[in-house]
């Protein structure tokens, strides 16, 4: 007899989650299936966490061979998929040195301790992190206080200090915003949580001139546009930039749990004891990092993503032209976003759901779209077939 495993989540699990009504047993490539046996396009993705997709061979051949070899030792000791995982990270990054995690609130969280300890040593001080409205910068209480979010940070009151939310986009507010306690600015390139919001091509080009000459940090999340999603390893190689700071998560582990924080040498101001992690960086996620990222490096990944990517928000902006309440169509690579004119996302997403395709509410009048890196345009084919189906449904007009 099959179990009712979502009457059991009701009863066990904390009510943190409003989950779609679907338990998933199976994932291969961008497909996964459910307990009864139906299969369903993926362009949820985990929320930007399957780059590759589903159970990749070069990722499950890594962690296999890694669970049977050596699976944690704390950082009391060298490892060496660690240390290669580190050494690809920074030949192929602007950045100079590595930490690892296990998420992406605790990579923000350590970017942030790492532009503190930079404060004190360098700016007398100075310990205050400037942040964007509309920016997630994960679910820690500090991290909550980053993000300038009202509807995270609300339940929360009071939250730490130390964090100035102001508007995204906007270099004036920064300038206007920064005093002698400010060390550090810290940004999405691409506001994923936001709603996939994107800056014009000068921002944070006038935001790392305005470090510059403050002569404090620019701190990059690059947690959900690095790894290839947005057409390129990392995002701010499209906007002429370097950041001092970069952290990154979600996609770089393939799936298995890994986070990381980058920096510059004049930036990587930790002495031994001033930060550490128990699981970060154990052999486990290093191997299964290091297979991701190798894989991308050698397969052009990030190219895919770029390419298919443009050739989704064009069969979007199509679609657009027949339904007059899609109000934008916007995105990077394979982070995309839909905005409608009312809130009739949570309709959307249940007739796709319906007609076999995941996607993200990301906001109540808009979907995110964060399929794995590795799709063809068959699959955006498809998954564009499914949504006008869906936005054509009764569901979606009745609203």
């Amino acid at each position: 007899m099959m179990s009712d495993w979502q009457e059991l989540e009701r009863k066990y699990f904390m009510r943190t989650f409003d989950r779609t009504p679907l338990t998933l047993v199976r994932g291969q490539g961008a497909r996964v299936r459910d307990d009864k046996g139906r299969e369903y396009l993926d362009f949820v993705g985990g929320w930007a966490v399957n780059s590759l997709g589903h159970c990749h061979p070069a990722v499950a051949a890594a962690v296999t061979e890694q669970v049977h070899t050596l699976i944690q030792t704390s950082n009391q000791f060298y490892t060496i998929p660690q240390v290669r995982l580190a050494e690809l990270l920074v030949r192929n990054s602007c950045l100079d040195r590595v930490f690892f995690c296990n998420s992406g609130a605790e990579a923000n969280e350590g970017a942030v301790k790492l532009a503190r300890r930079y404060g004190k040593r360098y700016l007398n001080g100075a310990y205050e992190v400037i942040t964007a409205i509309g920016s997630f910068h994960g679910r820690t209480l500090a991290m909550v206080a980053a993000s300038g979010q009202a509807k995270h940070q609300q339940p929360y009151l009071p939250l730490p200090a130390g964090f100035i939310n102001v508007e995204y986009d906007n270099v004036e507010a920064i300038k206007a915003a920064t005093t002698d306690r400010v060390c550090a600015v810290m940004l999405e390139p691409v506001q994923g949580e936001g709603g996939v919001n994107i800056p014009h091509d000068g921002y944070l080009a006038g935001v790392r001139a305005w470090c510059d000459q403050r002569g404090i940090l620019f701190i990059l999340d690059e947690i959900q546009t690095g790894m290839g999603r947005t057409g390129t390893l990392f995002a701010y190689q499209q906007y002429g930039v370097e950041p001092d700071i970069m952290t990154l998560a979600k996609g770089l582990g393939g799936g298995v749990p890994i986070g990381a924080v980058l920096a510059k040498e004049r930036a990587s101001v930790f002495s031994p004891g001033e930060h550490g992690s128990t699981f970060g960086g154990n052999p486990l996620a290093c191997a299964a990092g290091y297979a991701t990222l190798k894989f991308m490096l050698d397969n052009n990944t990030p190219e895919n993503a770029g390419r298919v990517g443009r050739y989704f928000i064009s069969r979007l902006d199509d679609m657009k032209q027949r339904f007059p309440f899609i109000v934008q169509v916007r995105g990077r690579g394979l982070l995309v976003a839909m905005e409608f004119g009312g809130d009739i996302a949570q309709s959307v997403t249940a007739a796709c759901l319906e007609r076999g395709l995941l996607v993200n509410r990301v906001k109540p009048n808009a979907l995110r779209f964060m399929p794995p890196l590795i799709i063809g345009e068959d699959e955006v084919d498809e998954a564009v077939g499914i949504l006008e189906q869906a936005l054509s449904g009764t569901a979606v007009q009745e609203d």
